[in-house]
């Protein structure tokens, strides 16, 4: 029986008295990098306390920030198409060195989890709804190059899962490229990441077009938010699955904290953003380790080994404060665990 294996999407709150802006200029100007790794790395330690078993690095970066280097022409040899140095992503620099001390205590190598913005979503932004297949096509490519130089860069950890986030696929009405222009541009996007041994995701915000990812043979799991969406699983047909070689990586706690924060409100007649003493039941009540692990029974139910992975449901960025988000990464942790053992 294959273990299903507990990552997590990616972004994570800031710790008390660091901004927004703080951060967004300290990767502009890289002039505060010890206090810049620090809270990197602080994060991604928090991960790795918690029970995550592929961190994905703390993405505290615009999602977009790849495109900074797409528009500049000293990072590329042609229009859209990224030099092979200039594709990184600052963050791994900085999980050096809790990588580093992880293989001291523990003798092995860390698994690490990256996710890059895919060519749908980077092209979308630059050129909404206009068609240019072939520039849809280099960004694919780029997005390509900024996942084997991080592979490729990596000392102290090994990238084992990589995620295309691709929100819009399904979503955006505005995305009018034709199917076969979409798995090209996926295809071409993962192609080194499945080269170079890892597993390779589709993280979408809705399934509807997941057969799209089924069909680019270099993708091979399927993320799905299904805990705050349960119904999503029903999208999902096990034999197109199965005949794709694909697997699941589903979500399993909720993240969606606006939701999660209005059933508090109207529990308790209040603001809870600004009564706060509130906000803590969102994981002592509402997203417990109990409950984790029935919506992951569910769906071991349906689908068995074909779930690989399990998490959150997106990332944890909009979350009031660490603590919170420690614990409920904590809960997934423990859920995870008991149903483990259930089995």
């Amino acid at each position: 029986m294959q273990e299903i294996i507990f990552d997590d999407i990616g972004s994570y709150p800031l710790p008390e008295g660091v901004s927004k802006g703080w951060i967004q200029n300290a990767f502009k100007t890289r002039a505060e990098d010890e206090k810049l790794f620090k809270v990197i790395n602080d994060a991604f330690q928090q991960k790795i306390d918690s029970g995550v078993e592929i961190p994905n690095y703390p993405q505290y970066q615009d999602v977009f920030m790849f495109l900074k280097v797409i528009r500049d022409p000293g990072c590329c040899d042609n229009p859209f198409e990224v030099k092979l140095e200039c594709a990184r992503i600052d963050e791994l620099e900085a999980i050096e060195a809790v990588a580093k001390t992880y293989k001291e205590e523990f003798g092995e190598t860390l698994k690490v989890r990256i996710c890059v913005t895919g060519p749908t979503e980077l092209y979308l932004k630059e050129f909404g709804g206009t068609q240019y297949a072939d520039i849809y096509s280099l960004f694919a490519k780029s997005v390509d190059k900024l996942v084997r130089n991080s592979m490729k860069s990596a000392k102290n950890f090994k990238i084992s899962k990589i995620s295309i986030d691709e929100p819009s696929i399904g979503l955006n009405p505005e995305l009018a490229f034709d199917e076969n222009d979409i798995i090209s541009a996926l295809t071409d996007a993962s192609k080194s990441g499945s080269k170079l041994g890892a597993d390779v995701e589709i993280h979408l915000h809705s399934p509807l077009y997941y057969n799209l990812a089924c069909e680019a043979p270099t993708i091979n799991v399927i993320g799905v938010e299904s805990a705050s969406k349960p119904s999503y699983l029903e999208l999902i047909d096990k034999k197109v699955l199965e005949s794709t070689d694909s697997f699941l990586r589903l979500g399993i706690a909720r993240t969606d904290i606006f939701t999660l924060a209005g059933v508090l409100n109207e529990r308790h007649s209040t603001n809870v953003w600004k009564d706060q003493q509130y906000l803590q039941e969102i994981v002592t009540e509402l997203e417990t380790p109990a409950i984790i692990t029935k919506r992951l029974k569910l769906a071991y139910g349906c689908f068995g080994n074909l779930i690989k992975y399990a998490g959150p449901d997106c990332g944890l960025g909009s979350w009031p404060d660490q603590r919170i988000a420690f614990t409920l990464l904590s809960n997934a942790a423990q859920g995870i665990s008991d149903f483990r053992k259930s089995l």
